[in-house]
């Protein structure tokens, strides 16, 4: 799978947005492997559709704490694309170390997903069954007897 994101800020009280594709390779797709989730250590901020965030309010207030977290989710194998949008607190630092953490979560057990999938072989397997010669040698009289008698 890949993964890219990018950030982006303008300049002033205005919040990032982080932008983000997720994309099979296409032998994952050919695996039906299932979109595995994970809990990101992204925060979800309060009033999300606001672009900026005053000093003292939401996370910029000085007893913010986060209280809920994003999903990240992989591709279902059907569509194999994800994109995505998440508004990012406002940091005066602009370091979002967890962005690359939580992708990488997902990266991982969306891995091993794709590893359990590979571990299980195709099949393909054909077959027959006829009479047996113990069935074939007992009716073999009769069927010839009763074929003479038609004659």
């Amino acid at each position: 799978m890949r993964i890219q994101w990018n950030i982006e800020k303008k300049r002033g009280n205005f919040r990032p947005g982080l932008i983000y594709t997720l994309e099979l390779e296409e032998y994952e797709r050919q695996l039906a492997v299932e979109a595995v989730n994970v809990c990101s250590r992204i925060p979800r901020v309060d009033a999300p559709n606001e672009p900026y965030c005053l000093p003292d309010c939401y996370e910029r207030a000085p007893d913010w704490r986060p209280q809920d977290y994003h999903w990240l989710t992989a591709p279902f194998f059907r569509d194999g694309r994800r994109t995505g949008f998440i508004r990012l607190p406002f940091r005066e630092s602009n370091a979002y170390p967890e962005v690359e953490r939580s992708f990488a979560a997902l990266r991982e057990a969306h891995e091993q997903v794709v590893q359990r999938a590979y571990s299980w072989n195709s099949i393909s397997e054909a077959g027959s069954l006829d009479l047996t010669s113990q069935t074939r040698t007992a009716i073999v009289a009769r069927v010839t007897a009763s074929r003479l008698l038609a004659f």
